[in-house]
């Protein structure tokens, strides 16, 4: 990180002087007026903004608590210590920490020389992000639209150990940058940087842990990239052997680890390319239906209107 933007992170806060002083705890009042401890956007962030970084409070302990935004979490330097749903968290530097507003967190103290800083995000602020990321669905903007919708509490975090990854720095530092100085146009500037960082992440799904629990993310990935690529031919047999797994081991792992089966990825996969060749071409159907790996038509009719409840030119037509 930059020398000049990390010396104004380690600066000693107001709040931090005080807590020395005194040898006491946090300042509830700084951060909720609600008794169960959940902390409010509206006493973080300027009226009509739709995201926020501040540096993390040093030197106390941070008793259990929520959040009613996505708090994101970026560690400069040094290492803090997360509890997250009763499971330890230990960010090292470099390291990334998406929360889920549901999940229920408790910090331990850190030192001077430990600067980390949070961003507090708003859902609209994500909206540039979603758009850029397209339709196709994947794990972190899933994890995103359920946390955002207050939804999915089994999933408490998403923690990317991206320390080596230059992209991934630099967009964060851009981030923090443009708004710890308050550059002009930081909401347009953040908002697409953001839907950088949430693509460039996406690159490195194999550095991210989900939830409570270490993610098998070589195989998931490698499943994913699959059907992405042969989604027209592809099947389970040829995947499992080209992964040197066991047929109905593989796909039992699948459906514990992505909540579908192999034959629902495939399909979600196809309705979303005969979803983009519908809005993006001017191809028969007829033409789609065989592009997407269908020889039978009455069938990807009645998938696709399960999915978008309209028919392929129906949905050509309203797009």
């Amino acid at each position: 990180m930059d020398a000049e933007l990390l010396k104004e992170l380690s600066v000693i806060t107001e709040e931090e002087k005080k807590i020395l002083d005194e040898r006491k705890g946090i300042d509830p009042n700084i951060y909720t007026e609600k008794k169960d401890m959940v902390i409010d956007c509206e006493k973080l962030l300027q009226k009509g903004k739709l995201i926020q970084v501040r540096p993390h409070t040093r030197f106390v302990r941070f008793p259990k608590h929520r959040h009613n935004y996505v708090e994101v979490i970026y560690m400069c330097q040094g290492s803090t210590t997360h509890i997250l749903n009763g499971n330890k968290v230990v960010l090292e530097e470099g390291d990334l920490l998406f929360l889920n507003p549901n999940a229920v967190q408790e910090i331990l103290p850190a030192g001077e020389d430990d600067i980390a800083v949070n961003f507090i995000v708003l859902p609209e602020f994500f909206d540039t992000a979603f758009s850029m990321m397209g339709e196709e669905e994947n794990l972190l903007k899933d994890f995103l639209i359920k946390a955002l919708c207050g939804r999915d509490e089994d999933t408490a975090y998403l923690y990317f150990h991206v320390a080596g990854i230059l992209p991934v720095q630099n967009l964060i530092e851009n981030m923090v940058w443009t708004i710890f100085y308050d550059s002009s146009n930081k909401r347009s500037c953040n908002q697409i940087t953001m839907g950088l960082l949430l693509l460039q992440l996406l690159n490195y799904m194999d550095k991210m842990e989900v939830g409570n629990r270490q993610f098998d993310t070589e195989l998931t990935g490698n499943v994913l990239s699959y059907v992405d690529e042969h989604y027209k031919n592809g099947t389970l047999s040829e995947l499992a052997e080209m992964m040197g797994y066991d047929v109905y081991w593989l796909s039992r792992e699948i459906k514990k680890r992505t909540g579908k089966t192999y034959k629902e990825l495939l399909l979600s996969k196809r309705m979303q390319q005969a979803s983009y060749l519908l809005t993006k071409s001017s191809l028969p159907v007829t033409d789609i239906i065989e592009l997407v790996g269908y020889d039978n038509s009455s069938y990807f009719y009645r998938k696709f209107k399960e999915k978008y409840g309209l028919s392929p030119k129906e949905y050509r037509k309203r797009q």
